[in-house]
């Protein structure tokens, strides 16, 4: 297509007829007819020319040709391309070609556009029609938040169970800094328990929360009603951080545009990078997430040369309002009664009782991070509350009864040196021997398992007495040996006893004068020679005075 327009700016400036071709690429007879236009109308440098008069002045005939078409109602496809997702150009030209030509009136005899020139008119019509608003953001005026759309698998180490993590995003519009945690589920509790995080993580309550329009958040009065009213919970934590919950308008995406940028980060950035790798705990899979938001955040630059981090510290920190000094948490009361294993079952999770309340109706509250028991009004105990596989178990030492205190950490080192105990120290020693004899210490297990459940149920004194007399003489303790020398101690006396060293003879010596003994020992004192020397007997006074008559 020539333009005129640049040619006539260059015959006004003084160009020739040479330099316009050359500059333009048109032909002479363009020229030659811009120039006869220029002289005709008096135009000059000043003279403003707008595009219906370039229209007229040099109309090419395509205003006749489109006359012999009939248009289509491009503003009609537009409008369907939004409302449907599946919703094609190709379709919109099929639809436009197949429809009845009309047979009276101006349409009568109209001809068609091809797909080609049909998609060539639907581009003109979108650059001049279909256009956006730019919005500007306050600093700490709005957090807007989503759950991005992708997953990441988690996978149970115990079962081999493949469950899907969702991730929760938030995002500050005005400098970009970013927020995202992984939840097993997008429910209301995982919902708040991300605004809560987000809030500690910017350090600060923004004005207003934008969401989307989940269950989660927003909630229609009537079926059908296009009134929707937020929910009474997410209200509650809006009133606790003293903020307000503006929802996006239902399918308006340029609403929330900066959440959908987010998503498409966290995309990207997060997801593309994590979910090649095997994840088993939701623990470990948030802390990698860490990582990578740490990189989005603080390593990333824009087109200013600043990161999000810089702005947010820069101009948004500082506006933010200030984070209460109680952290919101969900709060949910349930009935339950307590098992004869005096546990109870909350959200699949078994939390122990004291055994004295085995079949009991408990009332329980469930927050995010803690299960507290009460029995009526009274406090019972309080759990820390299990996440993650499902049936786990969280007992208490002081809720066990008496007779299962054996049971804590069967198939362990501790469980059979425990059992042992009861048998005696000489028998703790055996235990441990054969434990520490074996390379892998569970190929041991079944050996002390025979020794004291064998061996020990029927004579505990003698096993212990066995073992006793294993350690005196020396050599690897097995359950033939010690059931041998159980055997033969059929007696109280034939028991053998510890063996200790014999006390010292040497006598102890006090040179110093300090009056503390050397330390030689037991305290055992010898006589010396001098006391076993014969000495003559005493003489009493009558005898020597019969002596001295003589």
């Amino acid at each position: 297509m020539t333009d005129y327009r640049r040619i006539m700016a260059l015959l006004l400036a003084g160009r020739s007829y040479r330099d316009v071709v050359e500059v333009i690429g048109c032909s002479h007879r363009d020229v030659s007819r811009v120039k006869k236009v220029i002289e005709e109308r008096g135009v000059t440098a000043d003279t403003v020319v707008t595009d219906e008069d370039l229209g007229a002045w040099f109309s090419d005939g395509r205003r006749l040709v489109s006359a012999t078409y009939e248009q289509p109602d491009l503003a009609a496809v537009l409008a369907g391309m939004k409302a449907r997702r599946h919703f094609t150009l190709l379709m919109a030209w099929r639809r436009y070609a197949d429809a009845k030509t009309a047979t009276t009136g101006a349409g009568e005899g109209l001809k068609r556009y091809g797909y080609a020139q049909f998609c060539a008119l639907f581009a003109d019509y979108v650059r001049t029609n279909d256009l956006v608003a730019t919005l500007h953001h306050e600093p700490g005026r709005a957090m807007l938040v989503d759950w991005a759309g992708d997953t990441i698998d988690l996978v149970d180490t115990a079962s081999g169970q493949l469950s899907r993590a969702v991730l929760f995003v938030a995002v500050l519009p005005y400098s970009g800094a970013l927020f995202c945690r992984a939840y097993l589920d997008m429910k209301s509790p995982a919902w708040l328990d991300a605004h809560t995080r987000a809030f500690a993580f910017y350090g600060g309550v923004t004005q207003i929360i934008v969401p989307d329009n989940p269950t989660t958040s927003t909630h229609q009065r009537a079926r059908g009603d296009s009134e929707r009213v937020v929910n009474a919970r997410y209200q509650q934590l809006a009133d606790h951080y003293q903020c307000a919950v503006v929802p996006a308008r239902s399918k308006k995406p340029r609403d929330k545009a900066a959440a959908e940028n987010a998503v498409n980060v966290v995309n990207k950035r997060v997801i593309g990078y994590l979910e090649g790798e095997v994840w088993t705990t939701l623990d470990e899979l948030n802390e990698a997430i860490d990582e990578r938001v740490e990189e989005v955040n603080h390593e990333l630059r824009r087109a200013d040369g600043t990161t999000r981090w810089e702005q947010f510290v820069a101009e948004e920190a500082e506006v933010l309002a200030v984070l209460p000094t109680a952290t919101f948490e969900e709060v949910t009361w349930k009935e339950v009664k307590a098992g004869r294993n005096y546990h109870i079952s909350c959200d699949y999770q078994r939390y122990s009782v004291p055994y004295a309340l085995a079949g009991r109706m408990l009332r329980v509250r469930l927050t995010s991070s803690k299960v507290t028991i009460f029995d009526g009004h009274d406090l019972v105990c309080e759990h820390r509350r299990r996440t993650g596989r499902k049936g786990q178990y969280s007992t208490l030492a002081e809720h066990v009864p008496p007779q299962h205190q054996g049971i804590d950490g069967l198939w362990s080192r501790r469980w059979f040196t425990d059992r042992a105990r009861s048998f005696g120290p000489a028998t703790v020693a055996v235990i441990e021997a054969i434990l520490d004899r074996h390379a892998i210490e569970a190929q041991g297990y079944l050996d002390c398992q025979n020794i004291l459940s064998g061996l020990g149920k029927a004579n505990r004194e003698r096993l212990e007495a066995a073992c006793q007399e294993l350690l005196n003489n020396g050599g690897p303790g097995t359950y033939t040996r010690i059931k041998r020398l159980m055997a033969a101690i059929n007696s109280d006396a034939q028991k053998p006893r510890k063996i200790t060293p014999a006390p010292s003879t040497r006598k102890r010596s006090n040179a110093t004068g300090s009056g503390v003994a050397d330390d030689l020992g037991p305290q055992v004192y010898v006589r010396d020679a001098t006391h076993y020397e014969l000495t003559p007997a005493p003489v009493s006074q009558h005898d020597q005075e019969q002596e001295d008559g003589l």
